[in-house]
């Protein structure tokens, strides 16, 4: 995870490229003018300080908005079905202060999901996490458990769409994802999305013994910020109620 305070620019020579697309954006989308330069940092620093490929994706990225989220939210009311599944859960901060994600997906059904409405699944959660923030943070922590997750939970189509958001509108979003009780069926599925996922990304996957759970997740986690289930003191709590 960058260590670095989010607030601050890091170089000159960043700050100069930042000015740059910033300049470019506003040029060719005036609503880029409400947007922050931490916004504008992220899609920098996700394409490696590439000012034109920031740019494109930043701009692609404001329409996608404009198109999928029209109402500049995603209401739980759109997603009800996804809700009530109970698969994602959202409480406590690392050391870091990054909001913490814990995602069940043995609680996935294809079967009982539509595509589309987890997508929009997927922003109203990245918006929430967004928006739960702490000052001087940008990232949020990811436990993703796979206990008991089979075939008849396997569902690339959806896990591609989830990637392709948060990699192609949400970047730098991400600090860590903990993927944890992994099955031996898991990776057939893992070598199907591998060569989706950008290098920036894969780095940040930590796949965890079951061995060495709780001492992994306490390196980054405090005993009173880690779900209960985990050895922690917290409870989960579904994230439309938190």
């Amino acid at each position: 995870m960058d260590s670095r305070d989010p607030h601050e620019v890091s170089d000159e020579g960043e700050q100069k490229k930042l000015a740059l697309m910033r300049a470019f954006v506003e040029r060719e989308d005036p609503a880029s003018k409400e947007v922050d330069d931490l916004m504008l940092r992220r899609f920098l620093r996700a394409r490696d300080h590439d000012i034109a490929k920031a740019s494109n994706q930043f701009l692609k990225s404001l329409k996608w908005r404009r198109a999928s989220v029209p109402n500049g939210f995603i209401s739980k009311s759109e997603i009800l079905n996804e809700l009530e599944q109970k698969k994602i859960f959202m409480q406590g901060f690392d050391k870091k202060g990054s909001p913490i994600a814990v995602v069940l997906a043995a609680k996935h059904f294809p079967s009982k999901s539509n595509v589309e409405d987890f997508k929009r699944l997927v922003v109203y959660i990245l918006d929430k996490f967004c928006a739960s923030m702490p000052g001087g943070q940008e990232q949020f922590t990811v436990i993703g458990d796979l206990q008991n997750w089979g075939y008849t939970n396997c569902d690339i189509r959806a896990y591609l769409a989830a990637l392709d958001i948060m990699q192609s509108y949400y970047p730098e979003r991400l600090g860590k994802i903990f993927v944890i009780h992994v099955p031996y069926i898991f990776w057939a599925a893992w070598k199907v999305m591998y060569p989706f996922i950008d290098q920036k990304t894969k780095k940040k996957f930590v796949f965890v013994e079951d061995k060495k759970l709780k001492e992994t997740l306490l390196q980054d986690i405090d005993e009173s910020q880690l779900p209960d289930i985990y050895g922690g003191k917290l409870q989960l709590v579904p994230i439309q109620d938190s």
